[in-house]
């Protein structure tokens, strides 16, 4: 890699991906795009940023080709809750936008990336310790496009020889970018309210599993796959990755232990609980580990520690 462009650089994973390949690869080298401005001050402005419509197949084009990019982080969409809303605009965008990047890594030989997620699987699917490869069923529109992603990007690679690679996502859980319309976010909100309003309501029932991992695990597994010999990646779109599998109850004595006061209600959103009920209490991380060396570094209390107290001191800045 060594110039990367990236679409939805203001997403939940975008923001993020973009601050860190820039300190490595260098900012003039990162392309962040996303379809709004950033907010003024923002250190995403400390490099080149365009505006982008992923469902503008030219404007796509015409970037890649004025940055000369070699590759592309694709990661523009509607998360599942937000897709569930409006589904027929999450499969235009999810999958229009997906379309016209592969297109773009095809023409101009980019090495690509899109991210998957958990919700690629469904209530059929095993749902302990989840296998890389099983039945993939989901019931959300955003699964549904997950799914379809997998295998276009899979289609791509055997077609055209485009180097896709992808990982099926957990919830990820960061301090910078606050809850943006996924499922797990839950487990974001949870901090915030807990530093802010010392109490939380959960729209995720008790003992609901799902897999979690810090962003910067995340981050870090999307630069180490990206950098991988492609020659050992077998299972290339998606990989199972995952640091944890909580309910509300485990993330809440995580924080008690650090802030004994802090108390967890529920307020259960059968939308959003339903789209949790499908996917798996664990997943099953073998493959990524064997063949790219995934290794997560933040179990969930080092993550509810860092997450605490970032949130107090981003809190301060902002007072003052």
């Amino acid at each position: 890699m060594q110039k990367i462009i990236i679409t939805g650089a203001l997403g939940q994973i975008g923001t993020e991906l973009v601050l860190n390949l820039r300190k490595k690869y260098g900012n003039e080298n990162v392309l962040a795009t996303d379809i709004r401005e950033p907010e003024q001050g923002s250190e995403i402005l400390d490099g080149p940023f365009e505006i982008l419509d992923v469902t503008d197949k030219d404007k796509l084009f015409e970037l890649v080709k004025d940055f000369k990019a070699d590759t592309m982080m694709h990661m523009a969409a509607l998360l599942s809750a937000t897709a569930e809303k409006n589904p027929l605009f999450a499969w235009e965008l999810n999958m229009g936008g997906l379309v016209n990047a592969l297109e773009a890594a095809r023409e101009y030989q980019m090495q690509f990336f899109t991210p998957s997620s958990i919700g690629a699987f469904g209530p059929t699917t095993p749902k302990d310790m989840t296998p890389q490869e099983t039945i993939q069923r989901p019931t959300s529109m955003y699964g549904v496009n997950k799914v379809a992603g997998e295998l276009l990007c899979d289609y791509y690679h055997t077609k055209f020889g485009v180097d896709t690679r992808s990982m099926r996502f957990p919830g990820l859980i960061s301090y910078i970018k606050e809850p943006g319309g996924g499922t797990t976010d839950y487990a974001v909100e949870i901090y915030f309210k807990a530093i802010r309003e010392g109490k939380y309501n959960s729209y995720i029932a008790k003992d609901t599993y799902m897999d979690m991992m810090f962003m910067d695990d995340a981050i870090k597994s999307i630069i180490q796959l990206m950098e991988a010999d492609g020659s050992k990646l077998i299972h290339r779109n998606a990989y199972n990755v995952s640091a944890m599998s909580v309910d509300p109850e485990t993330i809440k004595e995580s924080i008690q232990k650090l802030m004994p006061e802090f108390e967890l209600g529920y307020d259960v959103d059968p939308e959003r609980q339903a789209i949790a009920d499908s996917w798996p209490n664990s997943i099953d991380t073998t493959c990524a580990k064997e063949e790219w060396g995934f290794s997560p570094q933040y179990n969930l209390d080092s993550m509810t520690e860092l997450m605490l107290n970032a949130i107090k001191e981003k809190d301060k800045l902002a007072q003052k």
